[in-house]
């Protein structure tokens, strides 16, 4: 009989990284819960409330931003908040993947559910039926200050009303022709949604999200390239043990992996009483970047489970609200930015001593002896490019001035643009991961070493897609393919396997979507 995987009731609180994965993936039925749907039908009847008795509710009966003190008539509210979605449908660029809009949507229903937001139960219920149809806006990534995300969300609201564009079971189309296909009708935006529709941060959210478990899996095999560097270098385990006694929690975590990923192998003689500091300061360098990395995890997931809204429903009241500032989420990411630098250049080092000539009497740019080549000094060139590159986007962004609205809106968190700079330091982590490989693996061979175990899933990799270095020869497109199945995540899956960090692998829920859902049987099965 096949198994039908669980559904996920959304009740407003906030979500953890395992079921934002099943959320992205589709496969997925969400529903709402029904105490949290008692909630928002509260809040909406003080929202009614108010507009019944003549106040004015922002976003609702007035204009918005500049506009604020705009007041419509009863007559005037339909085409209002019609248009309000439709005005800020104005993101451009690269859409984001279907996955994080999937996201992005169950954020707004669940902090919708916490009953703080004042929206219709009916604008929840088309949002979980988009959802439930496969029925997705196409959300171009560029379009917001980190604000509220005003013109990314805008996108998904447009959509809701009929306009703009979508992916239906993965065919991108006009949103008319996507609603026709699913069977569904487009929605008359009441007052108060629409606004609930565009002025929240989670797009963001999503996005930092996944850019934050990419990075951890980034992270999880640079720590193994770099243990395999180190043996192929004859390095010290001397320190990775005395850091399980005199460390952090967190170093100490790591210098435990370290001497765990690498006792499967018979480890290289080490030939100096005191390595360079790449090799006896991984724990350090990775501890201080899975301490941030949890950390920051943490604070994104908090945010999926409040309002951020603007206006919100509190005391009984419909209330002005600064909540749209997203800035302890976008500080923690710029500081995760500035750890990939130092994981960078803790790899780029390694790099340099496995083709200086230094170590274990390894010939320079590990050109095997008697072969007329020029080897790998090139390719060491370019790890230290992708250094630079890393580097060069550690800068942070978030304090920036920009004054907007009037003069209304002059605080800005830019979180979209510290993602987009954050996914790119992960492709070029991911990429020099796989030149770290690349080079252990020569240095293996050519001092006739024996990786096992989780430097042996390594070597293989690099073995399946590069021959041991001979002769010069291309290697743009084997670095492309060793960095790709590196970064997948059935590999992900056998690393953890091989040697587990469970309060890492398990939070950010690490591997392919099968190995999150088998761990979720388990956990069930625990009484």
């Amino acid at each position: 009989m096949k198994h039908e995987r669980p559904g996920i009731e959304l009740s407003g609180q906030p979500f953890g990284f395992a079921e934002m994965v099943r959320i992205g993936s589709g496969r997925v039925a969400l529903s709402a819960s029904a105490t949290g749907m008692a909630r928002v039908e509260i809040a909406r009847s003080v929202v009614e409330e108010a507009i019944q008795a003549g106040i004015p509710v922002y976003g609702s009966t007035t204009g918005v931003g500049a506009m604020k003190d705009v007041e419509w008539s009863a007559e005037e509210l339909d085409t209002f908040n019609l248009g309000l979605v439709r005005a800020h449908h104005f993101g451009t660029g690269t859409p984001f993947s279907s996955a994080v809009v999937r996201n992005a949507m169950a954020i707004r229903v669940n902090t919708a559910l916490t009953g703080q937001v004042g929206c219709t139960p009916e604008l929840i219920e088309t949002y979980l039926r988009l959802l439930r149809a496969d029925l997705i806006p196409l959300v171009r990534r560029t379009g917001s200050i980190g604000c509220a995300d005003i013109g990314l969300m805008g996108q998904i609201g447009a959509v809701l009303t009929g306009v703009g564009e979508a992916v239906y079971r993965g065919k991108r189309m006009q949103a008319a022709d996507a609603f026709r296909a699913a069977g569904l009708e487009p929605v008359t935006m009441a007052p108060r949604d629409s606004l609930a529709s565009l002025s929240i941060n989670a797009v963001s959210f999503a996005a930092a999200a996944e850019a934050t478990r990419n990075a951890a899996a980034s992270i999880r095999v640079l720590l193994a390239t770099g243990m395999m560097a180190a043996g192929a270098l004859g390095a010290s385990r001397d320190p990775w043990r005395a850091v399980r006694h005199v460390g952090t929690p967190r170093e100490a975590l790591i210098g435990s992996w370290l001497c765990n990923a690498s006792d499967a192998w018979e480890w290289p003689v080490a030939t100096h009483v005191q390595d360079p500091l790449s090799l006896r300061m991984i724990a350090q360098v990775f501890g201080a970047v899975i301490e941030n990395l949890l950390s920051t995890g943490h604070k994104i997931l908090a945010a999926t489970g409040r309002s951020d809204d603007n206006p919100v429903v509190v005391e009984g009241r419909v209330m002005t609200s600064g909540g749209s500032l997203p800035l302890d989420v976008t500080i923690l990411l710029e500081s995760a930015a500035l750890c990939m630098a130092h994981a960078a250049r803790n790899a780029f080092n390694r790099c340099v001593l496995l083709g200086n000539g230094q170590r274990r009497d390894l010939p320079v740019n590990l050109v095997p002896p008697g072969r007329i080549a020029t080897g790998f000094g090139p390719i060491i060139k370019l790890a230290g490019e992708i250094f630079s590159r890393v580097l060069s986007m550690s800068n942070p962004v978030s304090a920036q001035s920009l004054v907007v609205a009037a003069g209304l809106e002059d605080e800005a968190a830019f979180l979209p643009l510290v993602i987009e700079r954050f996914e790119r330091q992960m492709q070029a982590l991911k990429r020099l991961a796989a030149l770290e490989a690349l080079l252990a693996a020569q240095a293996a061979d050519i001092l006739g070493d024996r990786p096992e175990g989780v430097a042996g899933m390594i070597y293989d990799v690099v073995r399946k897609h590069a021959d041991f270095y001979t002769v010069d020869r291309p290697l743009s497109a084997e670095v492309e393919a060793i960095e790709e199945e590196l970064g997948s995540d059935e590999f992900a899956s056998k690393l953890i396997e091989q040697v587990p960090i469970a309060a890492f692998d398990d939070f950010f829920a690490l591997g392919s979507l099968e190995r999150i859902e088998r761990r979720l049987t388990q956990d069930a099965l625990v009484i």
